[in-house]
């Protein structure tokens, strides 16, 4: 009886430890902040969540997380713990939610992220982050979106201005070869993922990241599960492959024990050794020193 109530103790304080974070320092968290209105991109508002340190002396890097879930599920309060998690690292941790499938295609879904992203650089001084210093990370369907407005600057141009993402982590990222992908299922019509990104290669090959490669593009860190699915693994690799065309040494890192939701909700545990990898990638990251004239995109 003893030991049983020594375990259960042990159990019920782990849990609250984690739930707590790794320490007790006070942050701000600002919930459901529209970054684009209905009508301008899809049908309803589109909203994200802010979770800021409490105090800084200097402005904090920015991340900005896009959910997973297959491009037609998921949504931001999931990951509010996380949010809590990264903010008590004194990092400015941005969740957002954005259109999904079938009301929306990959390009609005793609467009609203990169509208969050620019919300974010216009705004985010206001809850002690640095607008020179913004980070994205995306996890499954978010990663590819994530991959996808980091290397393809025409969302950006299409918002006027420059792309102004510091660096990108991918976690366990999917689609990032989509066209080739699509074209080996060969999925029948109506399916979620034609639905997504039409039933045209060309498209596919559009919404693909590995096509939009660039040697001017951020800084890259890429993790990926051992025991994810094939689909992963193959764009994955073929990835890296041809990152080393543009940018040689990306760091890759394989956990071979984890499948792929496992590669999310291990942020869940404050303590995990992915916050201090990130932190060190995003704190050798140069500052972009784009003044706000430079950040305007001049159109023919």
């Amino acid at each position: 009886m003893r030991i049983t109530f020594l375990i259960l103790s042990i159990i019920i304080g782990a849990i609250l430890l984690t739930l707590s974070g790794c320490s007790l320092k006070r942050i701000n968290r600002t919930k459901d902040l529209v970054y684009t209105e209905a009508g301008k991109i899809v049908e309803t508002d589109q909203q994200l969540s802010i979770f800021a340190p409490g105090k800084s002396k200097t402005p904090d890097d920015v991340l900005v997380f896009i959910h997973g879930g297959n491009w037609n599920s998921g949504k931001k309060s999931q990951y509010n713990i996380i949010g809590s998690h990264w903010a008590k690292k004194g990092v400015v941790y941005v969740i957002i939610d954005y259109p999904l499938s079938p009301a929306a295609d990959y390009r609005e879904m793609a467009m609203a992220s990169a509208i969050s992203v620019k919300w974010v650089k216009e705004n985010i001084s206001r809850y002690g982050g640095n607008p020179e210093r913004i980070f994205v990370s995306g996890h499954s369907a978010g990663g590819h979106l994530a991959a996808l407005i980091s290397t393809d600057d025409q969302y950006f141009e299409q918002l006027g201005i420059k792309n102004p993402i510091a660096g990108t982590v991918l976690i366990d990222a999917a689609g990032l070869d989509m066209y080739g992908y699509l074209m080996e299922e060969k999925f029948a019509k109506g399916h979620t993922y034609l639905k997504t990104f039409t039933d045209d290669p060309k498209t596919w090959k559009e919404a693909t990241p590995l096509y939009h490669l660039h040697k001017n593009m951020p800084p890259m860190l890429i993790y990926r599960g051992g025991k994810t699915y094939e689909s992963i693994l193959e764009s994955n690799e073929k990835f890296i492959k041809a990152l080393q065309d543009y940018a040689p040494g990306t760091p890759y890192h394989i956990q071979e024990k984890k499948k792929h939701i496992p590669m999310i909700t291990q942020f869940f545990n404050p303590w995990n050794d992915r916050y201090d990898e990130i932190i060190e990638f995003m704190g050798k990251v140069d500052e972009r020193k784009n003044s706000s004239e430079s950040d305007i995109v001049k159109k023919n």
